[in-house]
């Protein structure tokens, strides 16, 4: 499922038209599959507007699965999708165009088009969904640029000349380009490391309180889900067996996140959490 141009009778529907009283994302009885094999089963979800919401889950429990059944990439067996109060499976051209504007993606290995340059690849959203001129597109994209922490140099430079952290914060950039109220982070800390983990995570918690976005992020980096979620939900048994803060998840009974968060790599987070908070109040 794609969503349509942003032309004619698509571009008058205003935003307002769209329930902001709902769950930013609600999720219920989904079924996902691949022939026999049932990846999903009844799973539900609910994201809240304002949270930064964590998603975690073994290999093979169907995180991205479900990422990209929310944003539209792929059609569930049952169940329904809801964003902004609006199901994506009965949502006409026009709808499409205006709740596909409201998000912005970060794919996890950036996704860049590798032919063009930094600025083109942050002007491109611009250029499918809004009426702006060849150098209004340009000049804003270079404000995103500089909003995720880029210097002006980047710009010019093409993705192959970038490295790992400049491509994820230039796919960051990419994702914002339309002021988007909700962001999809597709494991956003993956191959960095960990000062750069940490620097980026800092950057997602500063973007997310300024410009007040709903996050929503696939991950397995148990420091980002310590620094800067509110809440995290936890895939297994082809469902959502549990959502809560990182406290609460802690003493949960379930095997696989009793195992996640009790174990050696949890434990080491949660004291360098500890540590952080505790040098910040200080």
């Amino acid at each position: 499922m794609t969503a349509a141009p942003n032309t004619g009778a698509d571009a008058t529907l205003q935003d307002d038209e769209l329930d902001k009283g709902k769950p930013v994302i609600e999720v219920k009885g989904l079924v996902s599959a691949f022939g026999d094999h049932v990846v999903h089963d009844n799973l539900d979800l609910t994201v809240l507007r304002g949270e930064v919401m964590g998603l975690v889950g073994g290999s093979g429990a169907g995180k991205s699965v479900l990422l990209n059944t929310i944003i539209g990439l792929r059609q569930p067996q049952a169940g329904s999708v809801k964003v902004f109060g609006q199901d994506l499976q009965r949502a006409t051209s026009r709808r499409w165009t205006v709740i596909e504007r409201r998000w912005g993606v970060l794919f996890q290995r950036g996704a860049l088009f590798s032919n063009l340059t930094v600025q083109e690849n942050v002007a491109a959203p611009m250029f499918e969904h809004t009426g702006l001129s060849r150098k209004e597109a340009y000049e804003l994209a270079d404000l995103k640029i500089a909003l995720v922490g880029l210097g002006p140099e980047a710009g010019a430079l093409k993705p192959a000349e970038l490295s790992g952290g400049m491509i994820k914060r230039a796919s960051l950039a990419r994702a914002l380009a339309l002021d988007p109220e909700l962001l999809f982070l597709d494991e956003p800390t993956s191959g960095l490391d960990p000062i750069g983990a940490a620097a980026f995570d800092e950057l997602i918690k500063d973007l997310s309180d300024s410009l007040e976005l709903t996050v929503f992020m696939i991950t397995h980096d148990l420091d980002t889900l310590y620094t800067i979620t509110d809440r995290v939900a936890v895939v297994a048994d082809k469902r959502v067996v549990a959502t809560a803060p990182v406290r609460e998840l802690e003493r949960a009974d379930h095997p696989w996140i009793r195992e996640y968060f009790q174990g050696p790599r949890g434990r080491a987070a949660e004291l360098a959490h500890e540590r952080a908070t505790a040098g910040t109040e200080a």
